[in-house]
């Protein structure tokens, strides 16, 4: 198993630097002024320094959900933390058959949180390996994602299962759940059951971990609970799991391009300043009330959309 990261150091430029600030701020994260520092974010547990030199510095309990979820895909456009030696190491090695679930839009305040499962076996693992399937995260062509999506679902021959969860029904869900973490958690065992009633066979699972163990444990249903369910940080580099993020990818980016051609303006992805002027023109056509039906409304962004 690796080492836990209690430490992450990264150089950036003063535009990569300021548009980190520009994302952190709507989010609600405390900014500080601090000596040799540009600024010093906190959130909860979480602490980044943003360095005069261009050093950037994350330390802290979110450190791994920062890196994956902002500053990678928002900021350094790549997917490397987690990766340093994986290349020295066979994929599949000792591989066996198993279903892999992930999600997309989780951190995006317009859009969906999808949710996608994909069994493989060892042949489909090795042509999901052989057409460049990886993280989705690690994929910025939305054109790329939508190829791959669709030659993902030929080689599983239907073995996969996505759950869409749209921005009005996600926001009745959220009232009852009231964590985000038990919401997801019931998306991945939907997506699974879902998969499982067409892959009686499967045996096991395995998705990235997001908290508690026992969230999807707990959450599994009549023919999640028979199987064995493993969970792990960086989930994506097994190739299960990176097809599942694919599809959900996919979903979600589908989805997006529906609201532009309602909206007729670009939605942008993400939880930045474009996207409270892009939720400030819902409010203005439509009225504040229209929000439910395209963003995630527990999101700080609407404090900021609405002028709270």
């Amino acid at each position: 198993m690796a080492k836990k990261v209690n430490t992450y150091v990264k150089e950036l430029t003063p535009e990569q630097i300021k548009k980190l600030e520009n994302i952190l701020i709507p989010q609600g994260w405390e900014m500080r002024e601090i000596p040799y520092a540009h600024w010093q974010a906190r959130m909860d547990k979480t602490t980044i320094t943003a360095y005069q030199s261009g050093k950037l510095t994350v330390q802290g309990k979110g450190l791994e959900d920062f890196v994956l979820y902002i500053l990678e895909p928002e900021i350094l456009k790549e997917a490397s933390f987690g990766y340093e030696n994986e290349e020295e190491e066979n994929p599949l090695e000792d591989f066996t058959p198993h279903a892999g679930t992930d999600e997309s839009g989780k951190g995006d305040y317009f859009g969906p949180l999808v949710i996608s499962s994909v069994y493989a076996d060892l042949d489909s693992a090795k042509q999901l390996l052989d057409i460049g399937v990886r993280d989705s995260k690690a994929i910025k062509s939305d054109k790329k994602i939508a190829g791959l999506a669709a030659q993902v679902t030929k080689i599983v021959k239907g073995k996969f299962a996505i759950v869409t969860i749209g921005p009005e029904a996600y926001n009745r869900m959220y009232e009852q759940f009231g964590n985000l973490n038990r919401m997801l958690a019931w998306g991945h065992a939907r997506a699974l059951e879902n998969l499982l009633e067409k892959v009686p066979e499967c045996t096991s699972a395995l998705s990235d971990k997001f908290g508690d163990e026992r969230l999807i444990q707990n959450a599994l249903m009549k023919n999640g609970r028979n199987i064995e369910l493993f969970q792990r940080t960086k989930a994506e580099s097994d190739i299960a799991v990176a097809a599942a993020s694919i599809l959900a990818r996919n979903a979600f980016v589908a989805k997006m391009a529906a609201f532009e051609n309602e909206l007729g303006f670009t939605v942008p992805k993400g939880a930045n300043p474009a996207v409270v002027e892009a939720a400030r023109k819902v409010v203005a056509a439509n009225g504040q009330d229209a929000l439910r039906q395209y963003v995630k409304l527990h999101f700080k962004t609407t404090e900021k959309v609405i002028g709270l």
